[in-house]
């Protein structure tokens, strides 16, 4: 998204709120392609792709939640964006809460969705480094099709090939460097506790990436919780009705 490093987005709609939504590991912004139609009637929605992830550049350095919520700022800066509600999934949800903390001068308000602000503990610090061994010795595309059908409540759904599809499009350095950043990410929850913008915090009932519990860590009078029926981690494929009209509530009570 800096210097020679390519961004790829997608911007749409033409109201007077701008909504940026940020995609999970190994995801793009293809994440949001049955939530933004919904939205972008009332508002302007961008979704992008992070680094090395759907038609974003990678190089092989290393980098940090911290730096992926840079790049974010960048591209606003660049996009001649004062401010936005930014909503954020999975891996998009540990960018926001770093963005909140850094920028929070540049938002209106924040969502973690299927998210959550604690680290990883031991046993997922071993996992995501169990990761980066698979995807090294065994490649991308059987990392993916061992990883996606995971997310999902209903095995049979018949997005996990969409899914699939687009985590194929994940560059090994995309996908290696966000663990490593994912790995050493620091507990996050004094973010959610004291800041004065307002919160969403999404999570789903079936959701055994990240329980409940972990997304619903923090509570106050500014934040909002919500639960998505049926879903596992992927709320915005498996009941992007429901997700639509929770975004555009929060929206409308916080402008």
């Amino acid at each position: 998204m800096s210097g020679s490093r390519k961004f790829s987005y997608i911007d749409s709609g033409e109201g007077s709120e701008t909504l940026l939504f940020i995609h999970g590991f190994c995801g793009s912004r293809e994440y949001w392609q049955k939530v933004l139609p919904k939205l972008k009637e009332e508002y302007r929605v961008i979704a992008v792709d992070l680094r090395g992830h759907g038609a974003s550049d990678s190089d092989a350095a290393s980098f940090s939640i911290e730096d992926l919520a840079r790049d974010v700022a960048l591209f606003l800066e660049e996009q001649n964006i004062e401010k936005v509600y930014l909503f954020g999934h999975s891996l998009g949800g540990y960018i926001t809460l770093a963005f909140a903390e850094k920028f929070p001068d540049k938002l209106k308000g924040f969502s973690l969705i299927h998210s959550t602000a604690f680290p990883d503990d031991e046993a997922g610090k071993e996992g995501r480094m169990s990761s980066v061994e698979k995807i090294e010795t065994a490649g991308m595309p059987i990392f993916i099709d061992g990883l996606i059908p995971k997310l999902f409540a209903d095995q049979n759904d018949p997005h996990i090939e969409l899914v699939k599809n687009i985590g194929y499009q994940t560059k090994e350095t995309g996908a290696i460097g966000s663990l490593h950043a994912m790995r050493n990410r620091e507990d996050k929850n004094y973010v959610l506790k004291d800041t004065e913008l307002p919160v969403l915090l999404v999570a789903g009932d079936k959701d055994k990436v990240i329980p409940l519990e972990k997304t619903f860590s923090v509570k106050g009078k500014h934040i909002k919780e919500v639960v998505l029926e049926g879903c596992g981690h992927m709320g915005m494929l498996e009941n992007p009705d429901q997700l639509a009209r929770e975004i555009g509530r929060f929206v409308e009570e916080n402008k």
